[in-house]
């Protein structure tokens, strides 16, 4: 069954970084474009980067632009998500998800079960 486990996420100052990771098992990770999606609390999901099965196309929500990196190793089966000038608005559970699109927030079947990310002073 499709597994994918996310670590890296923690508390951060303002203007401070993390890089997410999240590695996939159960499926052929090379044949599928991947995403991330978050959390805030009281809030639903939102969808945050996609990049295509082959990792030459990164596209992300205006929220992160500028400051959120996607990337992946297909060798490694691992997602990444560099985050940087990391803003209290970013405070979220962050979900690995298979699937490229913004539609991946309505498939939460294909989710992990998430990394807590926490910005304050």
């Amino acid at each position: 069954e499709v597994q994918l486990v996310e670590s890296g996420g923690d508390k951060a100052q303002p203007g401070g970084s993390l890089r997410l990771s999240c590695a996939a098992s159960g499926f052929t990770f090379s044949s599928y474009d991947m995403s991330w999606v978050r959390q805030a609390p009281g809030k639903g999901p939102e969808w945050v980067s996609g990049i295509d099965m082959g990792g030459r196309t990164p596209t992300y929500a205006d929220s992160v632009k500028g400051r959120f990196t996607i990337s992946r190793d297909n060798a490694k089966n691992t997602l990444y998500l560099q985050m940087n000038d990391l803003k209290a608005e970013d405070t979220a559970l962050y979900h690995c998800a298979r699937g490229g699109s913004r539609l991946v927030v309505f498939t939460p079947q294909y989710w992990g079960q998430g990394t807590q990310v926490t910005v304050s002073s």
